[in-house]
């Protein structure tokens, strides 16, 4: 498998990034592991997660538990030299965690201690602000997204923070830092501030990427050419709907949108005809749909890594055949066709 540089940092990561968010409530312990075996043996040496995994559903009784299954993991396999670990330390808003609070130097120092004892093991490669305090766009915001209302002491609840992450840094247990659901000018104030003072420069942005969400193709893009600062994107089959299983009002059993109304306002009709359209183009040169799709995200040029989960062996399987892929002239061309046609479908 191709690997990628994570920003300057002199870490290699492998272009598809395992993700785990669905450990501990619509996956055992033992399919979490079994996950990262395969994953491991298909050459994905990079396992993404969070403090607040796992989701579908979001609930203070399990909160953690996906970073346990990988500490469980570790620990029985003594294979942590063999992976780059990232985790996230979340934002405000989430009342289950230290009451719903903003990020902090304190919440960071407490969060980290907490994700270190649930992974069993003594750093974190790559240590992510999950969103950030002033707000954001994500997560289908930018409808009514207004960022003239934010606090113009933004910068000084930055420098708090990466202060707080360059000690973590120099006690060797954190190697790296990243950003998550942050935009343009976040990013830039991060990698500023940072080099005024010395401190731990962001390495990559994990933001949501696919067919059918494509707004880092902009400024974000633009940023990743002249700073180095990559994209991890996370849904790049657009949480199960670009493999088509959602066409024409389906709803399999034991899926993220059997779970989730609405799988978070992206299951729409609008979205529905695009996602055909997609879906058809992959059959017609013979190509698995989702494959398709996350063959297209690798492809990107600000792309440090893809992404993905797999609730079955079966998905996890598809995935991992798409590491390989390659997309022809004549299928990008179909897909930049489509995406003229409704580049912002949700």
């Amino acid at each position: 498998m191709q690997t990628r540089p994570l920003g300057r940092t002199g870490i290699e990561v492998s272009l598809y990034c395992l993700g785990s968010m669905t450990w501990g409530t619509q996956n055992t312990e033992a399919e979490g592991h079994a996950q990262i075996d395969a994953a491991l043996d298909a050459g994905v040496n990079f396992i993404d997660t969070a403090e607040m995994y796992p989701t579908n559903p979001l609930s203070a009784e399990t909160q953690g538990r996906t970073e346990e299954v990988i500490g469980t993991w570790l620990a029985k396999s003594g294979r942590r030299d063999d992976v780059v670990l990232a985790t996230k330390v979340i934002g405000d808003g989430y009342a289950a965690i230290r009451d719903g609070g903003p990020i902090t130097p304190g919440s960071i120092a407490i969060a980290v201690e907490d994700s270190l004892r649930r992974l069993k093991t003594d750093y974190i490669d790559l240590y992510q602000l999950h969103w950030p305090n002033r707000g954001s766009y994500h997560f289908r915001q930018w409808h009514g997204y207004d960022p003239s209302g934010q606090d113009r002491a933004a910068p000084n609840d930055i420098a708090a923070c990466l202060e707080a992450l360059d000690a973590l840094v120099k006690a060797g247990k954190v190697r790296a830092i990243g950003l998550s659901n942050e935009s343009a000018w976040g990013t830039m104030q991060f990698l500023k501030i940072a080099e005024a003072n010395g401190w731990p420069r962001v390495a990559s942005i994990q933001n949501e990427y696919s067919l059918l969400c494509r707004h880092y193709d902009l400024d974000l893009a633009e940023l990743t050419h002249h700073e180095d600062v990559g994209l991890l994107a996370f849904s790049p089959l657009a949480t199960g709907i670009l493999s088509g299983k959602y066409l024409d009002g389906a709803m399999p059993e034991g899926s993220r949108g059997s779970i989730t109304t609405g799988l978070g306002g992206r299951l729409t009709p609008r979205v529905d005809g695009v996602t055909r359209a997609y879906v058809e183009l992959a059959r017609e040169h013979g190509l698995d749909p989702a494959q398709m799709a996350l063959a297209f995200c690798a492809q990107r040029p600000f792309m440090t890594s893809v992404i993905f989960g797999a609730r079955t062996m079966d998905q996890l399987s598809i995935v991992l055949g798409a590491t390989e892929l390659t997309l022809s002239d004549e299928v990008l061309d179909g897909i930049a066709t489509i995406y003229r046609a409704d580049p912002i479908p949700m």
